[in-house]
């Protein structure tokens, strides 16, 4: 056995190890949509005194984790999103009111004098208030002297005089200045020790510190020069968190809500049992699949293909990267397209094989992963091109969709090309093996290659007529979209989007009525999923919604609210930009990447065929009247990247049929090309269908429009790669001036002989 294939065998050995360690020792994270709770997105607003800056929204971040941990939820998620939004994740609160009015109100900071340590069981009289200090003692605090508008900074700093200890300066501004003299004065008049020689500071109605006046201030005249400093016992975390909660209460900044999302702990379950029964029955099928047509080789594929599984996972759990309902969807396509690289490298190793008799099984398998790994490489970037905007361009849920997208290309090309490399190599070169060919599933080149090669059909004839043909139905798309219309979903118009389900079946035109009743005769009203009812409305309150709720139990059955989606105006303008940005710049990069990888003629055609395949499913969905949503921007640019998959493959194959100086012309060669490469358009195509059929089936609504979407992508991508790039090809190849393949100047070119069979180094590969 050579060197490399030992370092093969070792880095397999070492990476499924590591993985299994990270599977037993690591808690995936779930998302809210997995988990069940509520996500509120609050955006800070500019005042007259105070821009919402990134700093000043910090500010107020720590403000909103002190209320949200005066909750009680467990585990609270709160982050600043770009420069003004934060992002609140509370697990398990299923009635947003309560914490949207908790933790929505500005911050209000006062300052007040301390009377006396309350009785217990007494009472405020009057405007006093009664709280517990930082000790839990129960003071009696006077009106407030002064608020947090007095205030123009906080810092925590170290007191030389404490030997390096921590303190908490602050100034003040305006009339403030006067106001904390005034305060600190009326201190100052009694004895130290005394609990009236206290000054109480408030934030939300919470005693953050209540320190004593020294006794250097004298009584009547106080702190004066607009600043003073409060010591104690402090860590550095204590008074930062303390100078962080004066300032932000000095800085008030009002909060919007301008998006909420709540998801019931039921359907989180519910959708990660039907995700995990997609994945298993769907690498069950495709898996079957491939060892019916690859046989022995097939069946390593396999036991690679269930590695991949385990690398994703455990990916996806060093990097703590949090699981969603689409990121799990992103996870189960990803096994549909990790047999993609394996199938690629099978069927170029059935051709070297019967090419190469002499050469031995050992042999034509590392040709065909030495020349299956360019293509491997171009549909695998495009792929992370597309999902890498979604990453960037996305929010929510749908960006988890890119980072587990991500990691399942990744994963999938280690375990096609180290995994099944190390085990497909080991098998072929044994002596049982070598002796019977046949048991690998490579010793020929099939029925349907074969068939294809005797009757040589001349598909690709006449171009224009495909091309006509294309445009015919990309016409009945548009149609669609504009006799129809497209229904955007909430998450690009602003809205809310709320699930019901009931114990007992309500008739949707009964609940469209008594909704209508309630006082929302615009809602839009739809049974979704047996027993389930959908409504969409505009922009309602949280009050709003509990009412739809009530009059719906008013039909019998006790009504449960599994998802309610709320998007303001602003923010749904915002992703409708962001979704229309993603589309254009995922064209822009694939054109890009194609033109730097092929001929302009090969990346126009491929961009083209692109742009053919998600309108084409654009038109459809606005035919059946299904939404155009966040997670159908994922479906599309997971589209793309299917698209430019098969594209790249057919497109590889064609360079190099068109180095072989045969006097054909490059329609001829086309041709040829697409022939030859059809056992593995159907066998990839088969193989992701597996999984998408499944997805569909057992995914629940919110996946059964992804799969469907995907399977038409997978569907039209197939054809297009084919009956509309290829064609278009040929047509623009017309106009070319790039000598081609073939010609004596092309041959100068070359840089590097392949010692396989002539073809040179850049040859690309992937040849079916």
């Amino acid at each position: 056995m050579s060197p490399s294939a030992i370092l093969r065998i070792v880095l397999a050995l070492g990476v499924i190890a590591l993985s299994t360690f990270f599977v037993a020792t690591k808690e995936p994270t779930l998302g809210l949509d997995l988990s069940g709770g509520t996500q509120i997105t609050l955006e800070t607003q500019s005042t007259e005194r105070v821009e919402a800056t990134p700093e000043a929204t910090d500010r107020v971040l720590e403000v909103l984790r002190q209320r949200v941990n005066a909750l009680g939820v467990s585990e609270p998620t709160l982050v600043r999103s770009g420069d003004r939004r934060i992002i609140v994740e509370l697990p398990g609160v299923q009635d947003p009111r309560e914490a949207a009015e908790a933790i929505g109100k500005t911050a209000q900071l006062s300052f007040h004098p301390v009377k006396r340590i309350a009785q217990p069981q007494q009472q405020p009289r009057g405007n006093e208030m009664i709280l517990r200090d930082e000790d839990g003692q129960r003071l009696v605090l006077g009106e407030a002297a002064l608020t947090g508008d007095g205030v123009s900074g906080a810092d925590a700093v170290t007191d030389p005089q404490t030997g390096g200890g921590w303190r908490v300066d602050i100034d003040f501004e305006g009339q403030g200045e006067q106001a904390w003299a005034q305060l600190t004065g009326q201190a100052a008049c009694n004895p130290p020790g005394d609990p009236s020689r206290r000054v109480a500071i408030v934030l939300d109605g919470r005693i953050i510190s209540s320190p004593q006046v020294v006794p250097e201030i004298q009584c009547g005249v106080g702190m004066v020069g607009g600043s003073t400093s409060i010591t104690g016992d402090f860590t550095p975390e204590e008074a930062k968190q303390l100078a962080v909660l004066i300032e932000g209460g000095a800085l008030p900044l009002p909060v919007k809500t301008i998006a909420l999302r709540t998801v019931g702990a039921t359907l989180g379950d519910e959708a990660i049992d039907a995700s995990f029964e997609a994945a298993v029955i769907g690498i069950i099928l495709t898996g079957l699949f491939i060892i019916f047509v690859y046989r022995l080789m097939g069946a390593l594929a396999t036991v690679a293909l269930a590695s991949y599984a385990l690398i994703s996972y455990a990916a996806l759990l060093g990097l703590g990267a949090t699981l969603t309902l689409p990121g799990l969807a992103g996870f189960v396509l990803a096994i549909g397209m990790a047999i993609d690289a394996n199938v690629l490298v099978f069927e170029r190793a059935k051709e070297e094989y019967v090419d190469r008799r002499s050469g031995g099984l050992r042999t034509a398998l590392q040709i065909g992963f030495n020349k299956a790994w360019s293509a491997i490489l171009d549909s695998n970037v495009t792929t992370l091109l597309a999902a890498g905007l979604l990453f960037f361009l996305a929010s929510g849920p749908v960006k988890g969709f890119g980072v587990t997208l991500s990691i399942g290309v990744l994963a999938s090309m280690i375990s096609a090309l180290i995994i099944a490399r190390a085990l497909t190599e080991w098998a072929a070169s044994t002596k049982f093996v070598g002796n019977r060919p046949k048991v690998t599933g490579i010793a020929n080149t099939g029925r349907v290659r074969q068939w294809l090669e005797a009757r040589n059909p001349y598909l690709l004839r006449k171009p224009v007529m495909w091309v006509v043909v294309s445009v015919a139905a990309v016409a009945i798309g548009l149609g669609g979209m504009l006799l129809r219309g497209i229904e955007l979903g909430v998450e690009f118009t602003g809205g809310r989007v709320v699930e019901y389900s009931s114990t007992q079946p309500i008739d949707v035109s009964a609940a469209r009525e008594i909704v209508s009743d309630a006082g929302f005769p615009r809602a839009v009203v739809q049974s979704s999923d047996g027993d389930d009812i959908t409504v969409r409305t505009g922009q309602i309150s949280n009050d709003e919604q509990v009412e739809i709720q009530q009059a719906l139990g008013e039909l019998g059955g006790e009504i449960t609210k599994d998802r309610d989606e709320l998007i303001g105006p602003s923010l749904g303008d915002e992703l409708r930009r962001n979704a229309l940005i993603a589309l254009g710049v995922a064209l822009a990069a694939q054109m890009l990447y194609l033109a730097i990888r092929f001929r302009w003629t090969f990346s126009v055609a491929a961009v083209l065929a692109m742009v053919h395949d998600v309108l084409l499913v654009v038109g459809i969905f606005a035919w059946l009247g299904k939404p155009i949503d966040g997670v159908f921007l994922a479906a599309a640019l997971s589209i793309i990247g299917l698209s430019v998959n098969d594209t790249v493959v057919v497109f590889d194959r064609v360079r190099e049929v068109w180095r072989s100086p045969r006097g054909r012309s490059f329609g001829e060669v086309a041709n040829l090309a697409c022939l030859q490469t059809i056992p593995r358009t159907v066998n990839t195509g088969l193989g992701a269908m597996f999984i998408l059929a499944a997805l569909a089936i057992l995914g629940g609504d919110s996946l059964k429009d992804f799969a469907i979407a995907l399977l038409l992508g997978l569907l039209f991508g197939t054809y297009s790669s084919v009956f509309t790039a290829t064609p278009i090809a040929i047509l623009l190849q017309r106009f070319a001036k790039e000598p081609s393949p073939d010609s004596p100047e092309a041959e100068k070119r070359r840089k590097k002989v392949d010692p396989y069979g002539g073809t040179t180094k850049d040859d690309s590969g992937a040849v079916i």
